[in-house]
């Protein structure tokens, strides 16, 4: 069942411009239907709020046909931010003691940029630290995506993630590992997962935190991961909530930092994501940028609009799966009472029951 516009955020009426059903709270109120809360808390930077806001509002309405969604987005007020962000936030965010009061049924944890080698030191470790606790306690099921993943394998286990020697960026083939988990239910045995990041954490790693590997890549490591009781908690390394174009704007806007003298190097492509004919545009418009750098002019035009049209986007569906199955599991699972996050006769330690059956 569609998003609830339960206030006033620009991103409803971007979906609706899309074509996707979001639903008035009045409509919403006479539809005799389940609600589910969810949680997101927006960690990202200030140009890609919006964004990701979409990105995951779109993967949870498309994801399950039980129930109707409504999405909370909070941030954290420690993290650095324009004035702009923080007015835009003040007026269409929720706050983290709003949220605590009223409950969740599950909560998404965005990844964050970093500027610090070890996250503890990051402005936002201390209050992410709180809200992941008051998680573990009181919600259903957290999902993490990339760099939380990274940062709830360090507070909760002490594993620290590995810098790559460069930075895995592109669309990489995955695995189905464990075909035992619902989560991997009825979803392609081999599909794609777009990654972007320097940092990693190892299969061993996760193993060794005695967590369960569910999807992996030769190439790009463990995508999808779960806790140890197989639920409370979901990681993601992946970004398979990512739009078509959501690599071509990070190329774009390292391209723009290599024009401005703010990197060394010029970007590299991202990999398995561009085409022959693409390619070869973004090779002449190298040679341009580096001209125009050269003689301290102006860059060209980047070529987005000629580069868009030829993209292909081969990870969204088995992304949406693999969400409608986490949001499926949810409605399962939870209690009505959002403040009590599981159903009376479900084990907190096993709510799947897999250990049960031997898994």
């Amino acid at each position: 069942m569609p998003l609830v516009a339960h206030n006033a955020l620009p991103t409803f009426d971007r979906l609706r411009a899309e074509g996707r059903l979001v639903l008035s709270p009045e409509r919403a109120a006479h539809q005799d239907i389940r609600e589910l809360h969810i949680g997101l808390l927006n960690m990202m930077p200030d140009a890609a709020i919006a964004a990701t806001e979409r990105q995951f509002f779109r993967l949870v309405g498309e994801s399950n046909p039980i129930a109707q969604f409504y999405v909370h987005p909070f941030s954290l007020p420690e993290l650095p931010r324009s004035a702009k962000a923080r007015a835009y936030i003040a007026e269409y965010y929720e706050t983290f003691d709003a949220i605590r009061e009223q409950g969740l049924d599950a909560l998404i944890i965005t990844g964050a940029n970093v500027t610090r080698p070890d996250l503890a030191l990051e402005p936002f470790w201390e209050p992410l630290t709180r809200v992941i606790d008051w998680a573990l306690d009181n919600v259903t099921s957290t999902l993490c995506s990339c760099l939380a993943t990274h940062a709830v394998l360090q507070f909760r286990y002490g594993i620290r993630r590995r810098r790559l020697p460069a930075k895995r960026w592109g669309v990489f083939e995955h695995q189905v590992v464990d075909k035992r988990h619902p989560l991997v239910h009825d979803i392609n045995t081999r599909f794609d997962v777009p990654h972007s990041r320097f940092n990693q954490i190892d299969r061993a790693h996760f193993e060794q935190a005695g967590l369960h590997v569910l999807v992996e890549s030769e190439t790009a490591g463990v995508h999808l991961a779960v806790s140890e009781d197989w639920f409370r908690v979901v990681y993601f390394q992946g970004h398979p909530e990512y739009d078509t174009i959501s690599l071509l704007k990070e190329y774009k806007r390292e391209v723009l930092r290599y024009a401005r003298g703010e990197r060394d190097d010029y970007p590299p492509f991202p990999d398995n994501y561009l085409g022959l004919q693409s390619r070869a545009i973004l090779d002449e418009h190298r040679e341009r940028v580096e001209a125009a750098r050269a003689r301290g002019g102006e860059p060209p035009e980047f070529p987005e609009a000629l580069i868009a049209p030829t993209l292909h986007n081969t990870w969204h569906d088995t992304g949406e799966a693999v969400v409608g199955n986490w949001i499926g599991l949810v409605y399962q699972l939870t209690n009505t009472d959002r403040h009590k996050p599981f159903m009376d006769g479900v084990d907190p330690d096993d709510p799947l029951g897999l250990n049960r059956a031997g898994a």
